[in-house]
This record gives structure tokens, C-alpha cells and sequence, in this order.
């Protein structure tokens, strides 16, 4: 073969390389074939907080979760576990469960904050069994009480059969219901820690010790990740759920059956933090500050808020908040604090987001009679 032909061979390859890896990095800024932003058969990627769905595919199809379902064991054991440092015997019932382990033997001790670690750092199926078996008695009971908090949440189009997340027809959710999920737990301080943990060691009360190593690979390689859970089945493929928090934003992206998980879900995560911003809305009326006092020893009042109101905003978007103010011009005394004098509305692009009452800031004493005469004298 000639020189020249070679030469040609080999820039084609390297031309059909370049494009290869383009159009595979092109998943960080290019949309699918369908129009998506991911190859996912489902995502919501969520801003924690206010629940606003930012991007989504699909995110209502009852879908299978692998072991992303660990995300509900564990939260709901943190809720319904005393003392997290507590020891207790393995049972029989949760040794040699199929998929990955923690490789738990019977009568092994080990305490609920040890086996959570196990459940998410390295996804073993057997310590969500004696997880369950602790905190309710039985597995069964433990994955009734799971079923209770994903309704409490408002995760309505989910079902448990499981702790571990392994196949079953009735083991389903959606990527909605498991950012939903995910967005609740990461409020727990426990669950924060024990997800964003990279690295640790788990002891034994016989002191054996096991090295565990998160299998979160975006917890090291994407800027301000903090959790949560891989899983994968034949049924469910490769799930994740990704937790990131920057500027006090905290984003949840759910992708489903989706095959480059890390590369997707952190283009997306990054993508959100590029186009959105946590805005304190409240902080658009505060030059409120006062208002008449009738018939009081002083003739103003301040007049506040007490919650405040952070909502993610575009750019473009925040152009289109507008506050309508409903408040009284003077209230008669006595006021006594936290008496209400109107509301404020706030709407972003005619659609109503927030109402919040306004109130009193302090006390007024009505105006006594020698009061009164002392001030017609001063008067006078």
C-alpha cells in the first residue's frame, strides 16, 4: 500500500475518532435525536428546594429504579431509628442476598449508622434487609412503612416491593417521584453526610473492619456534588440519582435507564446552575417598613414578612416577576405583634407563585386620656 494511502487511511480514522468522541462529548451541549437533553428513557432534574421541575423526559412513566430505591430505605430507616449507633445481632433472613453485598454474615454486630453506609456507599442488598428487619421486625413491614413515606412526600405514582430495588412488576416510580423523594431526604442531615461520604471504614463489634469506596463517581470529578445513589438491573439498566449544591442552590437530576449516567446527569446538573439562580423574592419588598398607627403613643408601626421565598429564576424569567401589594394605610391602636395588615403577592409571567401575609412588627399602646390632654396643652 502506498505511502500516500496510508496517510489517507489513517487521517480518516482519525477524522471518524475526532467525530466519535464529539459527538459523544456533544451530550454535554447537544440535544438528542427526540429532542431531549439525554438518552435517558426518563429524567427530572429538580431544584431541591422549590420543586421546580428545570429540565424533564418522561418523568411521569412508572419505570423500574434498581437500587436508587436505597434512597427511600434509607431515609426512611433515619426517621424511624432511635439510635443510628445502636448494635444489633445480623438475622439469617438478610445473609446471601443476591446482587451486590456488603457480604454480611449471621450474627455479625454491627450498628443502623455502619449498615447505611454499606446500603449507600456500596449499594449491599443485604444490609437494606437487616436495615428493614431492624427498624419494623420483619422486611415486609419495614418496605409497608416505605410505601407511607413515599405517600407522605407526595410521591404518588410509586410502589415499594423491596428494600434493595432488585426486579419486581409492582417495584416501580417515576424520575418526578424519585427527585420528589431524593429532594426530601437530602433536608436530613444524616442522609447528607452519609451520601456525600467518598470513602470510609465500617467495624464489627469482633473488629473486623471493610473499606468501602462510594461508587458515586461525580462526587470526585463534578464541582459541588453531594450525593446520591447508582443502581443497576437487567430490567431497570444503569439508574442515577445526582445531588450538586452551588451559591446555596441545591439540584436533583434522575436519570433512568441511561446508559452514560455520570456524563448525563452532570451535563445536566451543570447545564441548570448555568441557566438558573436561587432568587430570594422576598427580598424585592422590603423597603416596606412602616405604616399609621390611629389613636397610638407612636403614629408609625413597622410592618414585615416572615418568611422568605427563594424560587429558581432564568435571567429572562426575573424580568417577569411583578408584586401586587394589598396593605393597610393605618391600623388603630393598641397593635399588639404579629397582628396582620394586608398581603403581597407575587407572580412571575402572570402565573401567581407566592402570597404572603404581612404583619406587625412590634406593639403599640393606645393613647391614654392624660396623654391626650398633655398633648392639646403642649398644643395650646
Amino acid at each position: 500500500m502506498k505511502r500516500g494511502n496510508i496517510i489517507s487511511i489513517l487521517s480518516l480514522l482519525f477524522a471518524l475518532l475526532f467525530l466519535f468522541s464529539f459527538l459523544y462529548s456533544g451530550i454535554k451541549v447537544l440535544t438528542m435525536a427526540d429532542g431531549s437533553l439525554t438518552s435517558a428513557k426518563s429524567m427530572c432534574t429538580m431544584e431541591a428546594s422549590s420543586k421546580r421541575v428545570l429540565y424533564s423526559k418522561d418523568m411521569d412513566k412508572h419505570l423500574p429504579m434498581a437500587s436508587t430505591t436505597k434512597i427511600m430505605t434509607a431515609i426512611t430507616a433515619i426517621e424511624n431509628c432511635d439510635n443510628l449507633d445502636k448494635s444489633f445481632e445480623i438475622s439469617p433472613k438478610a445473609v446471601g442476598i443476591s446482587g451486590t453485598s456488603l457480604y454480611l454474615r449471621k450474627g455479625e454486630v454491627f450498628t443502623m449508622r455502619d449498615l447505611l453506609y454499606g446500603l449507600m456507599l456500596i449499594s449491599g442488598n443485604d444490609a437494606s434487609v437487616a436495615i428493614g428487619e431492624q427498624i419494623s421486625g420483619s422486611d415486609k413491614a419495614f418496605v409497608n412503612l416505605m410505601n407511607e413515606t413515599a405517600k407522605k412526600i407526595g410521591a404518588n405514582n410509586t410502589h415499594f416491593d423491596n428494600t434493595h430495588g432488585l426486579d419486581s412488576k409492582s417495584h416501580y416510580t417515576t424520575a418526578y417521584d424519585l427527585a420528589l423523594i431524593t429532594s426530601y431526604a437530602m433536608q436530613n442531615e444524616t442522609f447528607r453526610e452519609i451520601v456525600s461520604t467518598k470513602n470510609i471504614k465500617i467495624t464489627n463489634a469482633e473488629g473486623k473492619t471493610r473499606y468501602l469506596k462510594n461508587k458515586n463517581k461525580l462526587l470526585t470529578s463534578l464541582e459541588g456534588c453531594d450525593g446520591v445513589k447508582t443502581g443497576f438491573t437487567d430490567d431497570a439498566g444503569r439508574c442515577y440519582v445526582g445531588s450538586c449544591t452551588r451559591d446555596e442552590m441545591t439540584v436533583v437530576c434522575v436519570v433512568l435507564n441511561c446508559g452514560p449516567m455520570f456524563e448525563e446527569a452532570g451535563a445536566l446538573l451543570n447545564k441548570a446552575f448555568e441557566e438558573y439562580h436561587l432568587i430570594d423574592l422576598t427580598s424585592g419588598y422590603s423597603y416596606i417598613d412602616k405604616i399609621k398607627v390611629k389613636e397610638g403613643e407612636k403614629d408609625y408601626i413597622q410592618i414585615g414578612t416572615y418568611q422568605k421565598y427563594l424560587y429558581p429564576l432564568k435571567v429572562e424569567e426575573f424580568k417577569k416577576v411583578k408584586y401586587v401589594y394589598n396593605i393597610q394605610k393605618e391600623i388603630e391602636a393598641p397593635v399588639t405583634k404579629g397582628s396582620e395588615v394586608g398581603e403581597i403577592k407575587i407572580f412571575i409571567d402572570k402565573n401567581l407563585h407566592f402570597c404572603e401575609k404581612v404583619y406587625t412588627m412590634g406593639n403599640v399602646r393606645r393613647n391614654s386620656i392624660w396623654q391626650k390632654l398633655k398633648d392639646l396643652i403642649e398644643q395650646w
